[in-house]
């Protein structure tokens, strides 16, 4: 009889555990499960409710004959798996790890009637029923949603035989284990593996029925597997779950001086308390549920922020147990990227002793402070910014290399060379004196010094070109032939021996005469024309143009300068034709051709001219 109700009733009970599943997942939406440890979310009470499995290895005695006949032999009958039965537990929890579990379970036995006929074949069949009751140590690891678990149980039962055996009490323990799923806060998925005995002991076989000729009694020692799933509620202390904190920063990696901020999420705060908030780490401040952090100080690195949540009263928070949740998160500090530079002189090419322009551009991939520095290999470079003078001087001709270098206010550096080429330092042309035209002076024999027409179209062009030219100057060389260079010789010699003799020296009246023609009638400075003689033979005069730097005596040789004292220039006059009624007629009368100019008058005396 307590088979057939208790059937129903565990069935009833099987069902509304499966129909509560969907419930539970949507409650794992809302409230997903933080994974904490034990310490802060351990419930005191755990409920179970589920589907339970037991195969029991076991036999009691039966009798073998039909109704009505003589009594055979006992013969045992066997205990079948039922595929229902309902297995509860409450278990209370001292520590987050141990507590002390109370189990029930209720499972259906399906058992062959020991009703046989004359052929051995069985005509009926029975159900028995077996409710546990026990007790033992349930310990427990929580691991994220995942919570492993042992148990061993030991406890009374009540079971009931096949062949008229009434429920009879016996002894039963079970060991084993499972794993919770966690769905929430509060729910959980279980799955169960147990071992479980069970010892009933009916008494001395007895006949159950006159009529029926049944024996009961006997011993059943049932032992086998029992598996179960099902349900699991957790219970909190007090009336409200522990809070529970998570912290997520923004952005995860900066450099320094940018911010950070950090967010605290909380979930199960109780709306009656007050929720005070907290943080710790380098650079960070905040009092409420974001914080920032200062990493301007903060050296490249991986840093973390802590934050607490603390609940309870105001000014109270976190003074009772289950009051307090925490969260870390962490960020990156990257050190700033290197500067780049390039520079370049302008102009690139300088005259010796010329400045030039040297431009850096330095960039920061950050835009940090940047200084500037230079670097001559010769010469001398200033300037601190982004522009440079660089100077020349004293700095040998040929390419000059400068490095540029920036340093940001990390000590990071780059550097970039250029160069300035020095020029060679301008040589001018080496000047030199230039022979201009030549006066001849052979044909006059009466004066073979005087400056004729054909001599002064020579000088002429000369004094165009000291116009010309007003840094240049004019050398006037002249020159005798031998014959007035002894006549010379022999003036000189009589001038040693008698002070009135007067020694005319040809090629110096030359040169004089020349000079007094550019000074006289084309109007040229005479500190511009210097006069000289040679030893040249020939009457002439040789005239010389010496242009600004030229050094006439290093271009021309073996001239003399003339002392401007003692030689004075002759005027040009015209030579007068001579009295023909004037004495000695005879000589009036000579070719002109036999005239010896040089000879027509004492040594000692100067010749003056006919007028």
């Amino acid at each position: 009889m307590i088979a057939r109700v208790l059937k129903p009733a565990s069935r009833f009970l099987a069902l509304a555990c499966f129909l509560s599943v969907p419930l539970t997942l949507a409650a794992q939406v809302v409230s997903p499960v933080k994974a904490s440890s034990a310490g802060d979310s351990a419930s005191k009470w755990d409920i179970f409710v589920g589907y339970g499995f037991y195969s029991p290895n076991a036999t009691v005695d039966g009798y073998s004959e039909t109704r009505k006949q003589t009594p055979g032999p006992i013969l045992p009958v066997s205990f079948y798996p039922e595929k229902f039965g309902l297995v509860e537990s409450l278990t209370r929890f001292f520590t987050p790890h141990l507590g002390l579990e109370f189990s029930s379970g209720q499972h259906d036995l399906f058992v062959y009637d020991a009703i046989y006929d004359s052929k051995g074949v069985n005509h009926g069949a029975s159900n028995s029923g077996l409710f546990t009751m026990q007790t033992g140590p349930f310990y427990r690891w929580r691991d994220g949603r995942w919570t492993p678990w042992v148990h061993g149980l030991v406890g009374g039962a009540v079971m009931e035989g096949p062949n008229s055996q009434s429920y009879t009490p016996g002894e039963t323990f079970t060991l084993g284990g499972g794993i919770d799923y966690e769905l929430s806060h509060h729910w959980a998925l279980r799955t169960e593996a147990d071992y479980e005995y069970v010892h009933v002991n009916y008494g001395s076989p007895y006949l159950a029925s006159d009529h029926m000729d049944w024996f009961a009694g006997g011993v059943v020692n049932a032992n086998g597997p029992r598996f179960a799933g099902g349900i699991v509620y957790h219970i909190y202390p007090g009336s409200h779950p522990p809070p529970a904190l998570d912290c997520s920063q923004s952005p995860a990696s900066v450099f320094p001086g940018e911010p950070v901020t950090v967010t605290a999420t909380a979930s199960n705060l109780n709306h009656r308390l007050n929720a005070a908030y907290f943080w710790s780490g380098p650079g960070v401040t905040g009092s409420g549920t974001t914080a920032t952090v200062d990493t301007a100080k903060l050296a490249p690195g991986t840093y973390t922020v802590n934050g607490q949540v603390r609940e309870g009263k105001t000014g109270k928070e976190g003074l009772k147990p289950g009051e307090t949740a925490d969260c870390s998160t962490s960020f990156t500090v990257r050190r700033f990227e290197p500067p780049t530079v390039s520079c370049y002189a302008a102009p690139g090419t300088i005259q010796p002793g010329a400045p030039s322009t040297i431009t850096a551009a330095g960039v920061s991939p950050q835009n940090r402070p940047l200084t500037y520095s230079y670097l001559s290999a010769s010469g001398a470079i200033s300037g601190n910014d982004a522009t440079a003078e660089f100077d020349s001087a004293g700095a040998p001709s040929g390419p000059v290399a400068i490095v540029c270098t920036v340093t940001d206010d990390g000590g990071q550096t780059a550097t970039s060379e250029t160069s300035v080429t020095i020029a060679p330092p301008y040589v001018p042309p080496v000047s030199h004196t230039e022979a201009l035209c030549s006066l001849s002076f052979g044909k006059d024999k009466m004066r073979p010094t005087r400056v004729d027409n054909e001599a002064k179209a020579c000088l002429d062009e000369i004094a165009l070109g000291l116009q010309k030219q007003p840094d240049s100057t004019v050398v006037v060389v002249g020159s005798e032939d031998a014959r007035e260079s002894a006549r010379t010789a022999r003036e000189e010699s009589l001038a040693r021996r008698n002070r009135h003799v007067k020694v005319q020296d040809f090629a110096a009246e030359r040169a004089v005469n020349a000079k007094e023609y550019l000074v006289r009638e084309k109007g040229i400075d005479a500190a511009r024309i210097s006069v000289a003689t040679n030893s040249s033979s020939g009457q002439r005069a040789q005239d010389y143009l010496v242009p600004a730097g030229a050094s006439f005596s290093s271009d021309v040789a073996g001239a003399t300068p003339v002392n401007e004292t003692a030689v004075k220039p002759q005027a040009r006059k015209p030579l007068g034709m001579r009295h023909p009624h004037r004495k000695h007629p005879h000589k009036a009368h000579r070719s002109k051709k036999h005239i010896a100019p040089m000879e027509s008058a004492p040594e000692t005396k100067s010749v003056k001219p006919p007028q």
